[in-house]
C-alpha cells in the first residue's frame, strides 16, 4: 500500500507507541488523523505533522463512527487504521489478601483494550470497503493492531491484560479472513519492553527500565516507538502481509514475575 496521498487513523496517536506511529505515517505522505482521549497534546502533534486531531474514546461506537466520518470527509480516500489506545491494569486474579480480583477493573482493561481496538478495525475497515481499489489486487486498506508479548505469555498479575491482548492476537485470523472480500488486510504486533513515556523520567526511571530490558536477548535495551513506527509502516507497505501476528521484542521471552 502506497501510503502518499491517503488518509489514516492512529487511535492513541497523542503519545508514545501512537504518536510515533502518526509521525512516520505522515512522512510517508499520509494526511493522519490523530484519535486520542489528550486533546492538548494530540492537537500539538497534529498540527506539527500537518494532521488533523479528534476527540475519540475507542471504547464508544459513536465516538469511533464520528471519527471516521470525519477522517472520510478528506479529499483523500481512508487507506489505513492503527489501533494503539490501551491501558495496562496489574492485579492478580486472587489477591495476596485473598480477595478476587476487581471486576469493573478487568471489564474496563477489556473494554478498552480488546473491544476499542475491534470497534475502530470494524468501522474503519467498512469505510475502507467504500472506496475504489488502490491497485490491481484490489486492495483498499489496511489495519494494524496492537498487542503484546503479554498476550502470549503474560507475567503474574498480567490476567486482565494479557487476555485484552490475547484476544487481539486471536482474532487477527478471523478478521483478515472476513475482511479479504474487501480488499483489507490484517495484521498484528506485539511488542515487549518498548520505551516510552509511561515509564517516567530521572535516575530512578532509569534503573526501572534498565532492570526490565535485562531479559532482552539482543539488543541489550528496550526498543522504541520510533522502531516500532517504522516496523508498521513495513506492514502497511508490503502487500504479502496479511494476518500476521509479529512479535516485536529483541527476543525476550517473560518469565512467570
Amino acid at each position: 500500500m502506497n501510503l502518499n496521498g491517503t488518509s489514516a487513523i492512529v487511535s492513541g496517536g497523542a503519545s508514545g507507541l501512537g504518536e510515533a506511529t502518526a509521525r512516520e505515517l505522515a512522512k510517508a505522505g499520509a494526511l493522519v488523523m490523530v484519535a486520542d482521549l489528550n486533546a492538548d497534546r494530540g492537537n500539538k502533534i497534529a498540527d506539527e505533522i500537518g494532521g488533523v486531531f479528534t476527540r475519540v474514546d475507542v471504547s464508544d461506537e459513536e465516538s469511533v463512527a464520528a471519527a471516521v466520518a470525519a477522517v472520510a470527509a478528506a479529499p483523500r480516500p481512508l487507506r489505513v487504521a492503527v489501533s494503539c489506545a490501551g491501558i495496562g491494569w496489574a492485579g492478580r486474579t486472587v489477591g495476596r489478601d485473598g480477595s478476587p480480583h476487581d471486576l469493573a477493573a478487568y471489564r474496563r482493561v477489556i473494554d478498552i483494550n480488546l473491544i476499542g481496538t475491534f470497534n475502530l478495525m470494524r468501522i474503519a475497515a467498512a469505510q475502507m470497503a467504500t472506496t475504489d481499489p488502490a491497485d490491481a489486487d484490489g486492495q483498499r486498506g489496511v489495519v494494524i493492531n496492537t498487542a503484546s508479548v503479554a498476550g502470549l505469555e503474560g507475567q503474574t498479575g498480567q490476567v486482565a491484560y494479557s487476555a485484552s491482548k490475547g484476544g487481539i492476537i486471536g482474532m487477527t485470523v478471523p478478521a483478515a479472513r472476513d475482511l479479504a472480500a474487501i480488499g483489507v488486510r490484517v495484521n498484528t504486533i506485539c511488542p515487549g519492553i518498548i520505551d516510552t513515556p509511561i515509564y517516567g523520567t530521572g535516575e530512578g526511571s532509569e534503573e526501572w527500565k534498565a532492570r526490565l530490558a535485562a531479559p532482552v536477548v539482543f539488543p541489550k535495551r528496550m526498543g522504541t516507538a520510533a522502531e516500532f513506527a517504522q516496523l508498521v509502516r513495513s506492514l502497511i507497505e508490503n502487500d504479502y502481509m496479511n494476518a500476521e501476528t509479529v512479535r516485536f521484542d529483541g527476543g525476550i521471552r517473560f518469565q512467570p514475575k
